[in-house]
Protein backbone atom coordinates (compact mmCIF):
# COMPACT_ATOMS: atom_id res chain seq x y z
CA UNK A 1 0.00 0.00 0.00
CA UNK A 2 2.83 2.39 0.86
CA UNK A 3 4.65 1.54 -2.37
CA UNK A 4 1.50 2.26 -4.35
CA UNK A 5 1.14 5.73 -2.79
CA UNK A 6 4.81 6.37 -3.58
CA UNK A 7 4.22 5.56 -7.25
CA UNK A 8 1.21 7.88 -7.29
CA UNK A 9 3.29 10.75 -5.88
CA UNK A 10 6.09 10.12 -8.38
CA UNK A 11 3.57 10.20 -11.21
CA UNK A 12 2.11 13.44 -9.89
CA UNK A 13 5.53 15.08 -9.65
CA UNK A 14 6.43 14.06 -13.20
CA UNK A 15 3.20 15.55 -14.53
CA UNK A 16 3.83 18.77 -12.60
CA UNK A 17 7.32 18.85 -14.10
CA UNK A 18 5.88 18.62 -17.60
CA UNK A 19 3.53 21.50 -16.81
CA UNK A 20 6.28 23.76 -15.47
CA UNK A 21 8.55 22.84 -18.42
CA UNK A 22 5.86 23.85 -20.86
CA UNK A 23 5.24 27.13 -19.06
CA UNK A 24 8.97 27.90 -19.03
CA UNK A 25 8.98 27.71 -22.82
CA UNK A 26 7.41 30.13 -25.25
CA UNK A 27 4.14 29.01 -26.81
CA UNK A 28 2.98 29.97 -30.28
CA UNK A 29 -0.55 29.51 -31.57
CA UNK A 30 -0.32 27.92 -34.98
CA UNK A 31 -2.93 27.17 -37.62
CA UNK A 32 -2.48 24.57 -40.32
CA UNK A 33 -2.05 27.20 -43.06
CA UNK A 34 0.53 29.06 -40.94
CA UNK A 35 2.46 25.83 -40.45
CA UNK A 36 2.48 25.22 -44.21
CA UNK A 37 3.66 28.79 -44.90
CA UNK A 38 6.41 28.44 -42.31
CA UNK A 39 7.57 25.15 -43.81
CA UNK A 40 7.62 26.56 -47.35
CA UNK A 41 9.68 29.52 -46.18
CA UNK A 42 12.30 27.40 -44.40
CA UNK A 43 12.33 23.99 -46.06
CA UNK A 44 15.82 23.41 -47.43
CA UNK A 45 14.95 21.29 -50.47
CA UNK A 46 12.12 23.61 -51.51
CA UNK A 47 14.34 26.69 -51.28
CA UNK A 48 17.05 24.96 -53.33
CA UNK A 49 14.48 24.19 -56.04
CA UNK A 50 13.41 27.85 -56.01
CA UNK A 51 17.03 28.90 -56.57
CA UNK A 52 17.41 26.36 -59.38
CA UNK A 53 14.27 27.73 -60.99
CA UNK A 54 15.88 31.17 -61.16
CA UNK A 55 18.77 29.61 -63.09
CA UNK A 56 16.33 28.02 -65.54
CA UNK A 57 14.71 31.41 -66.11
CA UNK A 58 18.11 32.93 -66.90
CA UNK A 59 18.88 30.08 -69.31
CA UNK A 60 15.61 30.71 -71.14
CA UNK A 61 16.39 34.43 -71.37
CA UNK A 62 19.83 33.60 -72.76
CA UNK A 63 18.30 31.28 -75.36
CA UNK A 64 15.96 34.07 -76.52
CA UNK A 65 18.83 36.57 -76.70
CA UNK A 66 20.79 34.23 -78.97
CA UNK A 67 18.38 35.20 -81.75
CA UNK A 68 19.81 38.73 -81.63
CA UNK A 69 23.13 39.83 -83.11
CA UNK A 70 26.19 39.64 -80.88
CA UNK A 71 28.35 42.79 -80.70
CA UNK A 72 31.77 43.36 -79.18
CA UNK A 73 33.93 46.43 -78.81
CA UNK A 74 37.64 45.72 -78.86
CA UNK A 75 40.63 47.97 -78.43
CA UNK A 76 44.36 47.53 -78.05
CA UNK A 77 47.17 49.88 -77.15
CA UNK A 78 50.82 48.99 -77.63
CA UNK A 79 54.25 50.59 -77.77
CA UNK A 80 56.85 49.37 -80.28
CA UNK A 81 60.55 50.21 -79.96
CA UNK A 82 63.04 49.50 -82.75
CA UNK A 83 62.65 49.29 -86.48
CA UNK A 84 59.42 50.79 -87.77
CA UNK A 85 58.09 50.33 -91.30
CA UNK A 86 56.14 53.16 -92.84
CA UNK A 87 54.63 53.58 -96.28
CA UNK A 88 55.11 57.19 -97.36
CA UNK A 89 54.27 58.35 -100.90
CA UNK A 90 54.54 54.87 -102.35
CA UNK A 91 57.79 54.04 -100.63
CA UNK A 92 58.52 51.97 -97.54
CA UNK A 93 60.73 53.84 -95.11
CA UNK A 94 62.49 52.02 -92.28
CA UNK A 95 63.26 54.03 -89.17
CA UNK A 96 64.36 53.17 -85.68
CA UNK A 97 62.33 54.83 -83.01
CA UNK A 98 59.41 54.28 -80.62
CA UNK A 99 55.87 53.94 -81.96
CA UNK A 100 52.67 54.12 -79.94
CA UNK A 101 49.69 52.41 -81.59
CA UNK A 102 45.99 52.54 -80.69
CA UNK A 103 43.61 50.14 -82.52
CA UNK A 104 39.89 50.40 -81.53
CA UNK A 105 37.23 48.38 -83.31
CA UNK A 106 33.68 47.02 -83.36
CA UNK A 107 32.55 43.58 -84.49
CA UNK A 108 28.98 42.37 -85.02
CA UNK A 109 27.94 38.86 -86.02
CA UNK A 110 24.64 37.06 -86.45
CA UNK A 111 23.79 33.51 -87.49
CA UNK A 112 21.90 33.36 -90.76
CA UNK A 113 21.48 29.60 -91.03
CA UNK A 114 22.35 26.91 -88.48
CA UNK A 115 19.76 24.22 -89.26
CA UNK A 116 17.31 25.59 -86.67
CA UNK A 117 19.62 25.12 -83.68
CA UNK A 118 18.74 28.49 -82.11
CA UNK A 119 15.02 27.70 -82.33
CA UNK A 120 15.53 24.21 -80.89
CA UNK A 121 17.69 25.52 -78.05
CA UNK A 122 15.05 28.11 -77.21
CA UNK A 123 12.26 25.53 -77.24
CA UNK A 124 14.33 23.19 -75.06
CA UNK A 125 14.99 25.97 -72.53
CA UNK A 126 11.31 26.91 -72.36
CA UNK A 127 10.33 23.27 -71.78
CA UNK A 128 13.02 22.89 -69.10
CA UNK A 129 11.75 26.02 -67.33
CA UNK A 130 8.17 24.74 -67.39
CA UNK A 131 9.38 21.38 -66.09
CA UNK A 132 11.11 23.18 -63.23
CA UNK A 133 7.87 24.98 -62.39
CA UNK A 134 6.04 21.65 -62.24
CA UNK A 135 8.79 20.21 -60.04
CA UNK A 136 8.49 23.22 -57.74
CA UNK A 137 4.73 22.73 -57.57
CA UNK A 138 5.15 19.07 -56.64
CA UNK A 139 7.75 20.02 -54.02
CA UNK A 140 5.20 22.45 -52.57
CA UNK A 141 2.65 19.63 -52.41
CA UNK A 142 5.24 17.42 -50.72
CA UNK A 143 5.79 20.06 -48.04
CA UNK A 144 2.03 20.36 -47.48
CA UNK A 145 1.81 16.58 -47.22
CA UNK A 146 4.68 16.38 -44.71
CA UNK A 147 3.20 19.16 -42.59
CA UNK A 148 -0.23 17.49 -42.70
CA UNK A 149 1.18 14.19 -41.47
CA UNK A 150 3.08 15.75 -38.57
CA UNK A 151 0.34 18.24 -37.73
CA UNK A 152 -2.37 15.58 -37.56
CA UNK A 153 -0.15 13.26 -35.53
CA UNK A 154 0.19 15.93 -32.86
CA UNK A 155 -3.59 16.48 -32.86
CA UNK A 156 -4.11 12.72 -32.51
CA UNK A 157 -1.63 12.59 -29.63
CA UNK A 158 -3.52 15.40 -27.92
CA UNK A 159 -6.79 13.51 -28.29
CA UNK A 160 -5.27 10.27 -26.96
CA UNK A 161 -3.76 12.19 -24.04
CA UNK A 162 -7.17 13.65 -23.27
CA UNK A 163 -8.72 10.17 -23.32
CA UNK A 164 -5.99 8.82 -21.04
CA UNK A 165 -6.43 11.71 -18.62
CA UNK A 166 -10.21 11.26 -18.46
CA UNK A 167 -9.74 7.54 -17.93
CA UNK A 168 -7.44 8.17 -14.94
CA UNK A 169 -9.99 10.54 -13.40
CA UNK A 170 -12.84 8.03 -13.88
CA UNK A 171 -10.84 5.19 -12.35
CA UNK A 172 -9.92 7.35 -9.37
CA UNK A 173 -13.61 7.99 -8.77
CA UNK A 174 -14.25 4.25 -8.93
CA UNK A 175 -11.38 3.78 -6.46
CA UNK A 176 -13.12 6.14 -4.03
CA UNK A 177 -16.37 4.16 -4.44
CA UNK A 178 -14.60 0.85 -3.80
CA UNK A 179 -12.96 2.27 -0.67
CA UNK A 180 -16.44 3.10 0.59
CA UNK A 181 -17.70 -0.37 -0.32
CA UNK A 182 -14.79 -1.98 1.55
CA UNK A 183 -15.44 0.12 4.65
CA UNK A 184 -19.11 -0.89 4.48
CA UNK A 185 -18.14 -4.57 4.06
CA UNK A 186 -19.70 -4.81 0.62
CA UNK A 187 -16.39 -5.50 -1.19
CA UNK A 188 -13.25 -7.41 -0.31
CA UNK A 189 -9.91 -5.77 0.28
CA UNK A 190 -8.58 -7.49 -2.88
CA UNK A 191 -10.94 -5.38 -5.02
CA UNK A 192 -9.44 -2.28 -3.45
CA UNK A 193 -5.89 -3.43 -4.17
CA UNK A 194 -6.79 -4.36 -7.72
CA UNK A 195 -8.32 -0.95 -8.36
CA UNK A 196 -5.30 0.80 -6.88
CA UNK A 197 -3.06 -1.18 -9.22
CA UNK A 198 -5.32 -0.32 -12.14
CA UNK A 199 -5.09 3.41 -11.35
CA UNK A 200 -1.29 3.19 -11.18
CA UNK A 201 -1.22 1.37 -14.54
CA UNK A 202 -3.41 3.99 -16.18
CA UNK A 203 -1.24 6.79 -14.77
CA UNK A 204 1.75 5.14 -16.45
CA UNK A 205 -0.21 5.05 -19.71
CA UNK A 206 -0.95 8.74 -19.20
CA UNK A 207 2.77 9.42 -18.87
CA UNK A 208 3.47 7.49 -22.07
CA UNK A 209 0.81 9.51 -23.87
CA UNK A 210 2.37 12.74 -22.60
CA UNK A 211 5.82 11.64 -23.73
CA UNK A 212 4.54 10.61 -27.18
CA UNK A 213 2.89 14.00 -27.58
CA UNK A 214 6.11 15.79 -26.66
CA UNK A 215 8.17 13.71 -29.09
CA UNK A 216 5.80 14.22 -32.03
CA UNK A 217 5.45 17.90 -31.20
CA UNK A 218 9.21 18.34 -31.33
CA UNK A 219 9.33 16.51 -34.66
CA UNK A 220 6.91 19.10 -36.01
CA UNK A 221 8.99 21.92 -34.49
CA UNK A 222 12.13 20.52 -36.10
CA UNK A 223 10.48 20.21 -39.52
CA UNK A 224 9.16 23.78 -39.32
CA UNK A 225 12.58 24.93 -38.05
CA UNK A 226 10.99 26.97 -35.29
CA UNK A 227 13.05 28.84 -32.74
CA UNK A 228 14.49 27.00 -29.76
CA UNK A 229 12.18 26.66 -26.73
CA UNK A 230 9.11 27.49 -28.81
CA UNK A 231 6.15 25.15 -28.33
CA UNK A 232 3.41 25.26 -30.99
CA UNK A 233 -0.18 25.25 -29.80
CA UNK A 234 -2.06 23.78 -32.74
CA UNK A 235 -5.56 24.73 -33.75
CA UNK A 236 -7.88 21.96 -34.77
CA UNK A 237 -8.59 21.40 -38.42
CA UNK A 238 -11.91 20.56 -39.98
CA UNK A 239 -12.14 17.32 -41.97
CA UNK A 240 -13.15 19.28 -45.07
CA UNK A 241 -9.99 21.39 -44.88
CA UNK A 242 -7.75 18.35 -45.09
CA UNK A 243 -9.96 15.92 -47.00
CA UNK A 244 -10.82 18.21 -49.88
CA UNK A 245 -13.38 17.05 -52.44
CA UNK A 246 -13.11 13.36 -53.30
CA UNK A 247 -15.56 12.45 -56.02
CA UNK A 248 -17.25 9.07 -56.35
CA UNK A 249 -15.11 8.04 -59.30
CA UNK A 250 -13.83 4.58 -59.96
CA UNK A 251 -10.20 3.56 -60.11
CA UNK A 252 -9.76 4.12 -63.85
CA UNK A 253 -11.19 7.62 -63.64
CA UNK A 254 -8.96 8.47 -60.67
CA UNK A 255 -5.88 7.21 -62.51
CA UNK A 256 -6.73 9.32 -65.54
CA UNK A 257 -7.25 12.31 -63.25
CA UNK A 258 -3.85 11.74 -61.70
CA UNK A 259 -2.20 11.35 -65.11
CA UNK A 260 -3.58 14.74 -66.12
CA UNK A 261 -2.90 16.60 -62.85
CA UNK A 262 0.22 15.18 -61.22
CA UNK A 263 2.87 17.96 -61.46
CA UNK A 264 5.77 15.52 -61.20
CA UNK A 265 4.41 13.47 -64.11
CA UNK A 266 3.93 16.63 -66.16
CA UNK A 267 7.48 17.55 -65.25
CA UNK A 268 8.77 14.26 -66.66
CA UNK A 269 6.80 14.77 -69.88
CA UNK A 270 8.23 18.27 -70.31
CA UNK A 271 11.74 17.04 -69.62
CA UNK A 272 11.30 14.29 -72.20
CA UNK A 273 10.34 16.87 -74.83
CA UNK A 274 13.23 19.11 -73.75
CA UNK A 275 15.76 16.28 -74.11
CA UNK A 276 14.37 15.49 -77.55
CA UNK A 277 14.87 19.11 -78.64
CA UNK A 278 18.43 18.94 -77.32
CA UNK A 279 19.19 15.91 -79.50
CA UNK A 280 17.82 17.70 -82.57
CA UNK A 281 19.89 20.80 -81.75
CA UNK A 282 23.06 18.73 -81.40
CA UNK A 283 22.41 17.06 -84.75
CA UNK A 284 22.14 20.50 -86.32
CA UNK A 285 25.84 21.01 -85.53
CA UNK A 286 26.67 18.40 -88.18
CA UNK A 287 25.20 20.61 -90.94
CA UNK A 288 26.73 23.67 -92.62
CA UNK A 289 26.37 27.04 -90.92
CA UNK A 290 26.18 30.54 -92.39
CA UNK A 291 26.96 33.64 -90.34
CA UNK A 292 26.73 37.31 -91.28
CA UNK A 293 29.36 39.65 -89.86
CA UNK A 294 30.32 43.30 -89.79
CA UNK A 295 33.66 44.67 -88.55
CA UNK A 296 34.72 48.25 -88.03
CA UNK A 297 38.32 49.06 -87.21
CA UNK A 298 40.54 52.13 -87.11
CA UNK A 299 44.09 52.96 -86.27
CA UNK A 300 46.34 55.57 -84.69
CA UNK A 301 50.14 55.69 -84.74
CA UNK A 302 52.48 58.20 -83.20
CA UNK A 303 54.67 58.10 -86.32
CA UNK A 304 51.95 59.99 -88.18
CA UNK A 305 52.05 63.68 -87.37
CA UNK A 306 48.35 64.16 -88.01
CA UNK A 307 45.97 64.50 -85.06
CA UNK A 308 44.46 61.55 -83.23
CA UNK A 309 40.90 62.31 -84.35
CA UNK A 310 42.00 62.74 -87.95
CA UNK A 311 43.74 59.37 -87.98
CA UNK A 312 40.95 57.51 -86.12
CA UNK A 313 37.95 58.96 -87.94
CA UNK A 314 39.20 60.10 -91.35
CA UNK A 315 42.39 58.40 -92.47
CA UNK A 316 42.43 54.80 -91.19
CA UNK A 317 38.81 53.64 -90.57
CA UNK A 318 37.86 50.37 -92.27
CA UNK A 319 34.39 48.79 -92.66
CA UNK A 320 34.01 45.11 -93.48
CA UNK A 321 30.72 43.29 -94.10
CA UNK A 322 30.24 39.77 -95.37
CA UNK A 323 29.07 36.19 -94.93
CA UNK A 324 31.01 33.22 -93.59
CA UNK A 325 30.28 29.59 -94.38
CA UNK A 326 31.31 26.78 -92.06
CA UNK A 327 31.08 23.13 -93.14
CA UNK A 328 31.94 20.53 -90.48
CA UNK A 329 34.19 17.84 -91.92
CA UNK A 330 36.17 16.25 -89.10
CA UNK A 331 36.63 17.23 -85.46
CA UNK A 332 37.75 13.97 -83.91
CA UNK A 333 34.19 12.58 -83.83
CA UNK A 334 33.34 15.04 -81.04
CA UNK A 335 30.03 16.01 -82.65
CA UNK A 336 29.02 12.38 -83.06
CA UNK A 337 29.93 11.76 -79.43
CA UNK A 338 27.72 14.68 -78.38
CA UNK A 339 24.85 13.25 -80.47
CA UNK A 340 25.28 9.82 -78.84
CA UNK A 341 25.26 11.34 -75.36
CA UNK A 342 22.18 13.37 -76.18
CA UNK A 343 20.37 10.28 -77.46
CA UNK A 344 21.24 8.31 -74.33
CA UNK A 345 20.04 11.16 -72.10
CA UNK A 346 16.77 11.27 -74.05
CA UNK A 347 16.28 7.49 -73.86
CA UNK A 348 16.99 7.51 -70.13
CA UNK A 349 14.42 10.24 -69.66
CA UNK A 350 11.87 8.17 -71.62
CA UNK A 351 12.51 5.28 -69.21
CA UNK A 352 12.01 7.59 -66.22
CA UNK A 353 8.74 8.83 -67.74
CA UNK A 354 7.49 5.25 -68.17
CA UNK A 355 8.47 4.45 -64.57
CA UNK A 356 6.54 7.50 -63.38
CA UNK A 357 3.45 6.34 -65.29
CA UNK A 358 3.56 3.04 -63.41
CA UNK A 359 4.23 4.78 -60.10
CA UNK A 360 1.24 7.07 -60.52
CA UNK A 361 -1.03 4.08 -61.07
CA UNK A 362 0.38 2.31 -58.02
CA UNK A 363 0.10 5.44 -55.83
CA UNK A 364 -3.52 6.05 -56.78
CA UNK A 365 -4.52 2.41 -56.36
CA UNK A 366 -2.89 2.11 -52.93
CA UNK A 367 -4.29 5.44 -51.73
CA UNK A 368 -7.77 4.53 -52.96
CA UNK A 369 -7.74 1.16 -51.17
CA UNK A 370 -6.44 2.69 -47.93
CA UNK A 371 -9.07 5.41 -48.08
CA UNK A 372 -11.89 2.90 -48.53
CA UNK A 373 -10.57 0.84 -45.62
CA UNK A 374 -10.31 3.99 -43.47
CA UNK A 375 -13.97 4.80 -44.18
CA UNK A 376 -15.04 1.34 -43.02
CA UNK A 377 -12.87 1.57 -39.91
CA UNK A 378 -14.51 4.85 -38.92
CA UNK A 379 -17.93 3.23 -39.18
CA UNK A 380 -16.82 0.15 -37.23
CA UNK A 381 -15.13 2.28 -34.55
CA UNK A 382 -18.32 4.29 -34.03
CA UNK A 383 -20.40 1.13 -33.58
CA UNK A 384 -17.84 -0.35 -31.22
CA UNK A 385 -17.71 2.83 -29.12
CA UNK A 386 -21.50 2.93 -28.67
CA UNK A 387 -21.51 -0.75 -27.66
CA UNK A 388 -18.56 -0.28 -25.28
CA UNK A 389 -20.28 2.63 -23.53
CA UNK A 390 -23.48 0.64 -23.03
CA UNK A 391 -21.53 -2.37 -21.77
CA UNK A 392 -19.44 -0.30 -19.36
CA UNK A 393 -22.53 1.37 -17.90
CA UNK A 394 -24.27 -1.96 -17.46
CA UNK A 395 -21.24 -3.62 -15.81
CA UNK A 396 -20.68 -0.59 -13.56
CA UNK A 397 -24.27 -0.77 -12.36
CA UNK A 398 -23.99 -4.53 -11.75
CA UNK A 399 -20.71 -3.96 -9.89
CA UNK A 400 -22.37 -1.32 -7.70
CA UNK A 401 -25.14 -3.75 -6.87
CA UNK A 402 -22.66 -6.52 -6.13
CA UNK A 403 -23.78 -8.69 -9.05
CA UNK A 404 -20.46 -8.48 -10.92
CA UNK A 405 -16.84 -8.83 -9.84
CA UNK A 406 -13.85 -6.54 -10.35
CA UNK A 407 -12.52 -8.44 -13.35
CA UNK A 408 -15.71 -7.76 -15.32
CA UNK A 409 -15.55 -4.06 -14.44
CA UNK A 410 -11.88 -3.80 -15.37
CA UNK A 411 -12.45 -5.54 -18.70
CA UNK A 412 -15.38 -3.25 -19.51
CA UNK A 413 -13.35 -0.15 -18.67
CA UNK A 414 -10.43 -1.29 -20.81
CA UNK A 415 -12.75 -2.06 -23.71
CA UNK A 416 -14.28 1.41 -23.48
CA UNK A 417 -10.89 3.14 -23.43
CA UNK A 418 -9.71 1.01 -26.32
CA UNK A 419 -12.86 1.90 -28.28
CA UNK A 420 -12.34 5.61 -27.61
CA UNK A 421 -8.72 5.41 -28.75
CA UNK A 422 -9.66 3.40 -31.83
CA UNK A 423 -12.29 5.93 -32.83
CA UNK A 424 -9.84 8.82 -32.48
CA UNK A 425 -7.22 6.96 -34.50
CA UNK A 426 -9.79 5.96 -37.12
CA UNK A 427 -10.94 9.57 -37.59
CA UNK A 428 -7.43 10.94 -37.94
CA UNK A 429 -6.43 8.04 -40.16
CA UNK A 430 -9.35 8.88 -42.44
CA UNK A 431 -8.23 12.51 -42.62
CA UNK A 432 -4.69 11.47 -43.38
CA UNK A 433 -5.75 8.96 -46.05
CA UNK A 434 -7.82 11.69 -47.66
CA UNK A 435 -4.73 13.91 -47.73
CA UNK A 436 -2.72 11.01 -49.14
CA UNK A 437 -5.39 10.45 -51.78
CA UNK A 438 -5.26 14.08 -52.89
CA UNK A 439 -1.47 13.93 -52.87
CA UNK A 440 -1.53 10.86 -55.13
CA UNK A 441 -3.92 12.66 -57.48
CA UNK A 442 -1.72 15.78 -57.56
CA UNK A 443 -4.67 17.68 -56.10
CA UNK A 444 -3.25 18.68 -52.71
Amino acid sequence: MKQLHTKVWITFLILVGFVFLTKAQDTLKLTFQEAVSMALAKNLEYRILENNQEILKKETLTAWSNHLPSANINSSFLRQTGQQFQQIEGEIVVTKESNEILSPGLSVSMPVFNAGRRILDTQSSILAQKAGEKGLERARQQVVFDVSRRYMQVLLDQELLKIAHENVLNQKQILIQIEGFVEAGLRTISDLYNQQAEVARLESILLDAELTLENDRWLLVEYLQMEVNTIPVLENVSPEELMGELSDQDMDQLVQLALSKRPDLQQQSLLTSSFKKDVQAIKAMLLPRVNAFYNYGTFYTSLDNRSVSTQLFEIYPQNTIGLSLGIPIFNGFQSRLDVARGKMAYQNQVLRKEAFDRKVYQDVRLAYQNYQVALKKVSNASIRLVAAKEAQQAVSERFRLGLSDFLDLSAANQTLVSAQSDQAQANFTLYFQAVLMNFALGNL
